[in-house]
């Protein structure tokens, strides 16, 4: 029996009934409710004019993130709250002070982009609670907006200017109660139009409904599937939505069954949850590749577990775990099923996944001191762009000797895929020049990296190998380089 979609919308329960399950938030929003501030701009969720802000009830309190609501699907809505640009006006009139900042500050030229600027501003302006935003957390906040004709510059002023202004206050007391009437406790389904949607509560709900449902589509934070229905025009008629299940949305510290200690992140974890998590262990390795993994509005939508099971060889999250020896918990009806993420992936778009399987949670190793880590990316931009050639490895050291190396590319195969020629040299040998020279060679053996629109087999190739120097540099026995000495964004 199908259950109709219900959120908070302009101060009032909205309920919608009738809309295909594939449609997108963005299409409701301007079709639908006829609420055209928010803007169609690439729908893919790369250019930020389509921003909205999306509040959810976690652990009983309200956590507001700014998304793209061009790939995100309207029946993920259910038991949450909307929020638009037209929100933002206070009932007297006045404009919100990131709007009236934006106007001081001469932040919009055009305007087109200017309601997606004043959404993601107006995430960070809850999250800063009046304190001036440091301009990292500025660059952050506003990685997922695009602006063709004012430039940043002023955009950036009026992200401090806000906080400047007199103070609005957010009711998010008001709010969780609103959340707390629309919660559902256990599996709901959404029908519409010869499609199903089906959105479980528990663990057990879920492998149920994948043994009943093999081919449905598993949609998670949507930044993956949300493109095969607005760039490919696929039609998926059966979908099974994580976003509600709680038991995947945990991260725990698992210390006793392992040789060493792992850290479990849930595969409904949200993406800069488990990256802001996973810098705390690692902060000097992971901490740039957070920042530049997509946008914040990406990470705040996808998951790391969504990442894991999509498999793309050029996926950011994969060569560096799988260089550290990571972990993919499967889960189905008959239980836990454990794999070492390397054999995890069996070719181009294809895993190691038996009938009636998802990714329940991934684990990854904490540091240790004899493991000398680093992961490099390599894009066209610093922000928001997909890797030419992403790079990890993690060397076992003991007295300057190679006890054990691990090396992982993404970009360079049709998988992530360790270097295992270049391996085999380092093996056993002093972590010196000549056999860092030697396994460059071999990397040649390990791969054959295709051309394409990202770059050139050569180009691709070239780098992976210049990559690797660049680690001895940083890890050599003398005189090891700091990050400043050669990273060419350390200063920004």
């Amino acid at each position: 029996m199908s259950e109709p979609i219900r959120f908070y919308f302009r101060g009032a329960v909205h309920e919608v009934q009738g809309a295909d399950t594939t449609q997108t938030v963005l299409q409701h929003l301007r079709e639908d409710l006829h609420c055209t501030g928010t803007k169609e701009g690439c729908a893919e969720g790369d250019c930020g004019a389509c921003t909205v802000v999306v509040g959810s009830l976690v652990d009983g309190k309200v956590e507001l993130k700014a998304v793209n609501s061009c790939i995100q699907l309207t029946p993920t809505l259910d038991g949450k709250a909307l929020f638009t640009v037209e929100d933002l006006q206070q009932p007297n009139g006045d404009l919100h002070p990131v709007q009236q900042a934006l106007v001081e500050c001469h932040g919009s030229q055009c305007g087109f982009c200017t309601p997606g600027f004043a959404m993601s501003l107006w995430g960070m302006y809850l999250k800063v609670e009046g304190r001036t935003p440091e301009r990292k957390e500025i660059d952050d906040c506003l990685s997922g907006n695009l602006c063709r004709c004012t430039g940043y510059r002023p955009i950036i002023d009026a992200a401090r200017r806000m906080t400047e202004l007199p103070a609005v206050d957010f009711d998010t007391t008001g709010l969780a109660e609103q959340l707390q009437a629309l919660k559902r406790d256990k599996l709901s389904t959404y029908a519409a139009n010869g499609q199903t949607f089906h959105a479980p509560r528990t663990l057990e709900e879920l492998a149920q409904l994948r043994a009943e449902h093999p081919a449905a589509t598993l949609l998670a934070g949507s930044t993956d599937v949300g493109l095969w229905i607005t760039k490919q025009m696929r039609v998926l008629t059966d979908i099974i939505y994580l976003g509600h299940v709680e038991a995947l949305k945990s991260v725990t510290l698992d210390a006793a069954s392992h040789d060493r200690p792992m850290l479990e992140i849930g595969a409904g974890v949200a993406l800069d949850e488990a990256y802001g998590k996973l810098c705390e262990y690692y902060p000097a390795e992971l901490s740039e590749l957070r920042q530049r993994f997509a946008s914040l509005p990406i990470r705040n939508a996808g998951t790391l577990g969504g990442n894991v099971a999509n498999g793309s060889p050029i996926g950011d999250s994969m060569p560096w775990m799988i260089a550290l020896g990571s972990e993919v918990v499967l889960h189905s009806a008959a239980g836990d099923r454990t794999l070492p993420m390397d054999a995890f992936y069996l070719d181009y778009m294809k895993k190691d996944m038996r009938p009636g399987e998802f990714v329940r949670a991934v684990r990854v190793p904490l540091p240790r001191a004899n493991v000398a880590f680093r992961t490099y990316k390599l894009a066209k931009r610093f922000d928001q762009d997909i890797s030419a050639v992403c790079a990890a490895y993690a060397f076992e050291l003991d007295g300057g000797k190679v006890v054990d190396a691990r090396i992982c590319y993404g970009g360079m195969a049709g998988t992530p895929k360790r270097a295992a020629q270049a391996e085999a040299v380092l093996n056993g040998r002093v972590w010196s020049e000549e056999a860092l020279v030697e396994a460059i060679a071999a990397l040649a053996q390990d791969y054959a990296p295709l051309t394409d629109m990202r770059a050139s087999s050569t180009y691709r190739m070239r780098t992976a190998q210049n990559l690797l120097r660049r680690f001895w540099l940083e890890t050599r026995i003398d005189a090891p380089l700091a990050n400043a000495d050669v990273n060419a964004f350390a200063a920004a």
